[in-house]
C-alpha cells in the first residue's frame, strides 16, 4: 500500500548526480550524526539496517515504537511495511510456477472470472500492474472501511464493482487490487491461508522470526504504532485492518528481516535466477514484484511502502552486495532525502548534514487566515487549498489528504515529509502578497495564483 498523500508531487525513487564512491570503510560517525539530528530534531522515528554479503555493517534506531508509553525502537522493534509486501508475494507466485502449478501467462478467469477483463488479464499482468484493474485504494470510499475487517468475499466484491482503468497490457498503472488478487490466488492453489505460505514458503525457510502477517498492533508485542506529525507532536495514526491489505501490504517485519529477505531472494535462497530475472524485467520502472531505484551511478531493485503512518523502503545494490533498509513510524522530513543522506554517507560520497534545528516561526492566526483560499497553476493540473484548522495552515491538494504546513517566517511554509516548500512575496514596500506563492519541491518551481471568489 502506498501514502501518496506524503509523496504528494514526486515518487520514493533514489535520485542523485552520478559519482561513484566506496563502501568499504564509511563515515560511521557522520551516520550515526546525522541520525541524532533527525531523532532530537523531532524529524523522523525509524530503524535502518545496511548489510553487505549477508552481513550487518551498520544498524540504528531512532524514536519511539508507542510515543505515549515512552517505548523505543529498538532491533526487536516489528513494523508494517506495506507494499514492501509485494515481493513477498511475487516471489511466492514464482515459486508457485517453478513447481508447475500456475504460469506468467494463466488467465485471471481461471481463479476469478466475475472481473472484468478477466479472460484476457494474465498473471504477469497482475503482477507488472499492467491489468487494468482499478486500484480500490485511490477509491474515496476506502477510507471509510479501511480500518474495518472485511471478508475475502467483500474485497472481492469491491474489487469486481469497479470499471477498468484501461485495457489489459495497454499499460504500467500501480494497483494495490493487483496484489490483492495475488494473495488470493496463493490460497486458491494451495489450498492454505496466504499466512501459512508465507510461513512455510519464505520466513521459516531463511529464518526470519520478526516476519508474518500482521494483525491489531500490540505494542506488547514489540510492534510499533504509526505516527503523523501534527500541530507541534507526534499524533497516533490511523491502523489499517490487516484484513484489506493482504498480498499487497499486509506484511510486518523488522530493518534486519528485510536486508536478509532481499538478499536472499538476490541470492538464489527462494527462486531461481530465471525467476528472478523475470521480477527484475523493469517497463516503466517497475518489473514484477520490483521496482528499480537509480543512485549514483549504481542501481537497486526493491519496492518501498507506505500504510496509515508508516513508509519503507528495502533496496538491493547487486553490483555491491549490499542491501539498506529502512522503515519509519513516524516521518516529519522528506524521506526520499533521508536516503539519499544514508546512502551517500556510506558510499562516501559528498554529503553535508542538513540544518535540522530550525523552529517554528510563530504567525497569530489573524494574519494567517490571509494566506487561506484555492490556489492553481497552469503548470500542474493539482488544486491547492490553503485553510485554517486549530490555528494552523494545512494544504490539501486535488484527490489527497490534507496535511499541516509549518512557517519558517513571514512568507514560507513547509511540510518537509515532501521536501514541499509554499513561498508567498512581497512588494516593494514590504507588504507580502497573498495572491499567488511558488510552490518548490525536488528543486521545481511551479507558480499558484489564488482564485478570485465571485460574489
Amino acid at each position: 500500500m502506498r501514502n501518496s498523500a506524503i509523496v504528494l508531487l514526486i515518487s520514493l525513487l533514489i535520485v542523485s548526480p552520478a559519482v561513484f564512491g566506496s563502501q568499504e570503510k564509511f563515515d560511521k560517525g557522520k551516520l550515526d550524526d546525522l541520525l541524532h539530528k533527525l531523532d532530537i530534531n523531532k524529524k523522523a522515528m525509524f530503524g535502518m539496517v545496511i548489510s553487505k554479503n549477508g552481513k550487518t555493517v551498520y544498524e540504528n534506531y531512532i524514536g519511539f515504537a508507542s510515543v505515549k508509553d515512552k517505548l523505543p525502537i529498538t532491533k526487536l522493534t516489528k513494523f508494517r511495511i506495506g507494499s514492501i509486501t509485494k515481493i513477498f508475494t511475487a516471489s511466492i507466485i514464482f515459486q508457485l510456477i517453478e513447481e508447475g502449478k500456475i504460469k506468467l501467462s494463466s488467465k485471471l478467469s481461471g481463479f476469478f472470472p466475475k472481473i472484468v477483463n478477466a479472460e484476457k488479464i494474465t498473471i504477469s499482468d497482475l503482477l507488472s500492474h499492467r491489468s487494468g484493474i482499478h486500484n480500490i485504494t485511490s477509491d474515496k470510499d476506502y477510507p471509510k472501511y479501511m480500518t474495518k475487517k472485511k471478508s475475502k468475499k467483500e474485497m472481492l466484491a469491491i474489487i469486481t464493482k469497479c470499471k477498468p482503468d484501461f485495457k489489459p497490457g495497454e499499460k504500467f498503472s500501480y494497483s494495490n487490487s493487483n496484489y490483492l488478487l495475488l494473495g488470493y490466488i496463493i490460497e486458491k492453489i494451495t489450498g492454505k491461508p496466504y499466512r501459512e505460505e508465507l510461513k512455510t514458503r519464505i520466513t521459516d525457510r531463511i529464518g526470519l522470526k520478526n516476519t508474518y502477517y500482521g494483525g491489531k498492533i500490540d505494542i506488547r508485542s514489540n510492534e510499533a504504532k504509526s505516527y503523523m506529525f501534527e500541530l507541534g507532536e507526534w499524533k497516533e495514526g490511523p491502523e489499517t485492518d490487516m484484513s484489506i491489505p493482504h498480498g499487497a501490504g499486509a506484511i510486518v517485519s523488522t530493518p534486519k528481516d528485510l536486508t536478509v529477505f532481499i538478499t536472499s531472494l538476490f541470492s538464489g535462497k527462494l527462486i531461481s535466477k530465471d525467476s528472478l530475472n523475470q521480477m527484475k524485467d523493469i517497463r516503466d520502472g517497475y518489473g514484477r514484484g520490483l521496482m528499480i531505484f537509480p543512485f549514483n551511478g549504481r542501481f537497486a531493485f526493491g519496492h518501498d511502502g507506505g500504510i496509515d503512518g508508516f513508509i519503507s523502503n528495502v533496496a538491493y545494490f547487486p553490483n555491491d552486495k549490499v542491501a539498506v533498509s529502512l522503515i519509519s513510524n513516524g516521518i516529519h522530513y522528506n524521506f526520499n532525502n533521508i536516503l539519499i543522506g544514508i546512502l551517500s554517507i556510506y558510499f562516501n560520497l559528498p554529503y553535508k548534514i542538513p540544518d535540522l534545528s530550525a523552529k517554528e516561526f510563530k504567525i497569530e492566526t489573524a494574519e494567517l487566515k490571509k494566506f487561506e483560499g484555492k490556489f492553481t497553476s497552469k503548470m500542474l493540473p493539482l488544486e491547492i487549498t490553503l485553510k485554517i484548522k486549530e490555528g494552523k495552515l494545512f494544504a490539501q491538494a486535488t484527490g489527497q489528504s490534507e496535511f499541516q504546513l509549518t512557517s519558517f517566517g513571514e512568507t514560507e511554509f513547509r511540510f518537509e515529509a515532501a521536501g514541499l516548500t509554499l513561498k508567498f512575496s512581497k512588494d516593494k514596500n514590504g507588504k507580502i502578497l497573498y495572491d499567488s506563492f511558488i510552490l518548490n519541491q525536488a528543486g521545481k518551481d511551479f507558480l499558484y495564483k489564488k482564485q478570485i471568489v465571485k460574489k
